[in-house]
């Protein structure tokens, strides 16, 4: 039976950086994952990458054809479509990414840092032993042999459904569940286009909380007259399909007309603030495994990544120190809360706020610039937004039903700095943890409450 420093379960985009990070240390790593090699990277996805990621990662822009077409920013669109604002910033410029090959090109960059990869390999349970997760039980899916496979870490990169997370034992303090409210269900397609469209150089994003409650209708243009076009919805009771509300509101539009389907799916997106806690004794959870996806707009390409690499630095550094405790690994998740997760955190709020409002609601805040595109900008990247409220008002009581528009809003953006100042505390080591995580708990809950009920 080999034995590993490492083994990392699932090589999508975080796992691959977790392996990268830890093999070019000289750490013994194995990457295991239930695809052959060669469908490693294909996934249902928005297929969207902010470029400052890659210059963050200290990765080279790949030039084999992962990168499909540059973006410079994103239009989004009122429901009734009469009002766009567009971003166009450094944070929001960036590729549509030609899913698989980009996928293969972080897959290269694991195993030329040293780590081997075992494909075809169906991960079934973690191996505990005094508290510690020491290994895995996995089933090579040609050969049908269940092999056990011992390691000092296991890296949880099983995406949504957390094949790793979901066995952990409870008294490893890291949540397993996470609930359907907290869930985008979304359906997308890449679709070949007669001609191509007049934009090619924005990514479009269609607010409608009756075809898309709580997410949007996107079209990304990927080059070549394709898009990759899709729709999330929030898992809240009575949400739509979102397969037949996307042929509903979109596909039957005339820029669709003729066009052919040249891949279609479903997945589940994680959209909520990260798991408070994503280490533990032998364990640490990475990507979708750890809800590491923006609540607004379900990007997690980009922050995928940087947890693979801050997790995979943060394993370095414990196995040089010792033994890889929950205590010696907790780094990661301080670095990670601090660089990323506390705009995801405040970005919740805000995801609840755009939940509780109706379509009219929506129009007439865009229309009457209640929030500015700086506002919006400020708000996608869980930046501090003030509201002009004196000259604000002035316009909303010209219409004086949305006073209470105004007010939900007000209330948003104060909920949205108390939790940021909260994450600001987020603890330096275990100690103090739990209080800060029953906080967090009940700031999250009195939003839900005002906001949602």
């Amino acid at each position: 039976m080999e034995k590993y420093d490492a083994i990392v379960v699932g090589a999508g985009t975080a796992g691959c950086l977790a392996a990268k990070t830890t093999a070019e240390k000289g750490l013994k790593v194995c990457l295991i994952d239930k695809k052959p090699r060669e469908e490693i990277g294909e996934k249902i996805c928005g297929d969207a990458l902010g470029e400052h990621h890659l210059k963050f990662l200290g990765l080279e822009k790949p030039t084999g054809g992962e990168l499909e077409a540059k973006i410079d920013g994103i239009k989004i669109f009122s429901p009734d479509e009469n009002t766009v604002f567009t971003i166009a910033d450094k944070d929001f410029i960036g590729y549509l990414l030609n899913r698989r090959l980009f996928g293969q090109w972080l897959l290269k960059k694991a195993t030329d840092a040293g780590a081997s990869l075992q494909d075809n390999m169906n991960f079934r349970s973690p191996i505990i032993e005094k508290g510690a997760v020491v290994g895995i039980i996995a089933k090579n899916m040609k050969t049908g042999k269940v092999a056990e496979m011992r390691s000092k870490v296991v890296v949880d990169a099983t995406g949504y459904f957390g094949m790793v997370r979901k066995q952990l034992p409870a008294e490893m303090g890291i949540d397993r569940e996470i609930a359907n409210e907290d869930v985008e269900a979304c359906y997308r397609e890449i679709r070949q286009l007669k001609q191509e469209t007049e934009n090619t150089r924005f990514c479009e994003i269609y607010l409608n909380q009756k075809s898309s409650p709580g997410g949007y209708v996107w079209v990304f243009p990927k080059g070549g007259a394709r898009v990759n076009v899709g729709i999330g919805a929030i898992m809240r009771p009575g949400y739509p399909n979102p397969k037949e509300q996307l042929y509903k509101t979109t596909l039957n539009k005339p820029m669709y007309e003729d066009s052919k389907i040249l891949a279609a799916g479903s997945w589940f997106d994680p959209v909520r603030r990260p798991l408070d806690n994503m280490v533990g004794n032998g364990i640490v959870l990475v990507g979708d495994a750890a809800s590491l996806v923006n609540p607004i707009h379900g990007g997690g390409i980009g922050p995928s990544m940087l947890s693979g690499y801050f997790a995979g630095e943060q394993i370095v550094q414990a196995l040089e120190a010792g033994e890889p405790t929950k205590e010696a690994l907790w780094g990661y998740n301080k670095r990670y809360i601090d660089t990323y997760g506390k705009k995801q955190g405040t970005l919740d709020i805000f995801k609840m706020f755009l939940l509780s409002c109706s379509d009219d609601d929506l129009n007439y805040g865009m229309n009457q610039k209640l929030m500015t595109e700086d506002d919006v900008l400020k708000a996608g990247m869980g930046d501090d937004f003030k509201l002009n409220i004196t000259e604000t008002a002035k316009r909303v009581f010209r219409g004086l039903r949305r006073v209470g528009f105004l007010n939900k809003l007000h209330m948003t953006v104060t909920m949205m700095r108390a939790l940021g100042a909260h994450y600001n505390t987020y603890p330096a080591t275990p100690d103090g943890f739990e209080e800060w995580r029953a906080q967090t708990v009940k700031l999250i809950e009195e939003g839900r409450q005002k906001l949602l009920n």
